[in-house]
């Protein structure tokens, strides 16, 4: 599994994960979006390729949802995969992050950030 972290002037970051997000590669997913937060505090994770995602998984978006709030950013995964998308129904976290078909769906609640 590879992330890759794009970075944007208009002050978000976007880390793309596609696959599977498990405990075998969830230390790389949390480096990933500590990486993305170093630089901007408004983060977008796209999971829109991933097609299994666990319990420690969520916790590191738990965690980047947490530093990109403190930093004053915002946060907001992308999720298209039913399968996925349930996961963050059961938890809850549905109701804690903002869930949206795309990157641009998300840069667009953002709005410029600093």
């Amino acid at each position: 599994m590879a992330f890759t972290i794009d970075t944007a002037a208009d002050g978000y970051a976007v880390v793309h994960a596609d696959g599977e997000l498990d405990v075998g590669n969830a230390p790389e997913l949390r480096e990933a979006v500590a990486a993305a937060l170093d630089v901007r505090a408004a983060l977008v994770v796209d999971l829109a390729a991933v097609t299994f995602m666990d319990s420690v998984s969520l916790g590191v978006l738990i965690g980047a949802y947490n530093r990109a709030r403190e930093a004053g950013g915002a946060f907001a995964v992308v999720c298209t995969d039913d399968r996925v998308r349930r996961i963050f129904r059961i938890t809850g976290l549905d109701q804690v992050f903002t869930m949206v078909d795309s990157a641009a769906a998300a840069v667009e609640g953002f709005g410029a950030r600093p």
